[in-house]
């Protein structure tokens, strides 16, 4: 039977009122969740004990963000891979993706375990097959890995790296590839999840310790868990519908905070959406995982 989380097991975190609150992350080392504003450039630091929260204006739309084993953070930049250090900036683009095409900017990204950041292109309206994924090397060299992809969002692997979960959003569904730790190569796609798109569209992803993904559905209002083999566990019904990513923090790693968004909804729905762009924290009764580190 799939559980249901409803209003009552859900918090405003933070009213932060953004236009698209994406890509969070927890950082241990100050128990603070870093996220995004992508079409406002800007890179939030907040502290849930205290409710501070920081921003660094980074000159350019930024889609992820990962810590740097160095410290400071790794971003996927409208213009490709740059990198913040310390919590004031500047950020510096180290680099350059796609050069030729201004119609196209970076979107969401994550590292693997062996401290590579991957992060994805799109097309500014969403034309299909205009992105690719990338892969960051911790050299900095750039891999192009999967081309002819649309609105490339959640990534997640399994614990022994051998498999990895991706979702392009506008293809409804999550997909598995064969995954190579050692290389970072991987094998071709196959469907391991399909989404009806009356539930909404996959957004951003994170698994927990029992291996289950946690999917963001965009004009959905929910975060849906699935597990390994692709079936529904648990439904999070959320007081917004536009909801981008998700991921766990906490001293213990038992909240589960998501992202949301507010732009394109028209001043109606703003006013039935009030907490519209918050970001929100659950407690779902498992434990995530700690965010894999930039080691370059």
């Amino acid at each position: 039977m799939t559980r249901l989380l409803g209003p009552r097991h859900v918090e405003v975190a933070l009213d932060a009122h953004a236009e698209v609150a994406e890509g969070p992350v927890w950082d241990s080392s100050g128990n603070e969740l870093v996220w995004v504003d992508i079409p406002r450039h800007l890179v939030h630091r907040f502290h849930p004990a205290s409710g501070r929260c920081t921003s660094v204006d980074v000159g350019q739309p930024v889609g992820a963000v990962a810590l740097r084993d160095s410290g400071g953070l790794v971003l996927a930049l409208r213009d490709g891979f740059g990198v913040l250090d310390g919590d004031t900036g500047p950020a510096r683009l180290v680099r350059e993706v796609e050069a030729d095409s201004a119609s196209n900017r970076m979107n969401d990204g994550k590292c693997d375990q062996s401290g590579r950041f991957w992060a994805g292109t799109m097309a500014l309206d969403m034309r299909v097959g205009a992105g690719t994924l990338y892969r960051l090397e911790t050299d900095f060299e750039v891999v192009s890995v999967l081309a002819d992809v649309s609105v490339p969002n959640g990534l997640a692997w399994t614990a022994d790296e051998r498999t990895m979960y991706f979702i392009d959003s506008t293809t409804n569904g999550v997909d598995v590839l064969d995954h190579a730790p050692r290389s970072g190569t991987v094998g071709e796609r196959r469907r391991l999840i399909d989404i009806a798109p009356e539930i909404g569209l996959p957004d951003g992803m994170t698994t927990d310790v029992d291996g289950f993904l946690w999917i963001a559905l965009w004009g959905g209002g929910a975060v849906r868990r699935y597990s390994p083999a692709g079936a529904l566990d648990t439904v999070v019904q959320l007081p917004a519908t536009q909801i981008t990513s998700c991921t766990f923090g906490g001293e213990q790693l038992d909240e589960l905070y998501i992202t949301s968004a507010a732009a394109g909804l028209s001043d109606e729905e703003r006013a039935n959406q009030p907490h519209a762009g918050a970001v929100f924290r659950v407690r779902p009764g498992v434990c995530g995982l700690p965010p894999q580190r930039f080691s370059g």
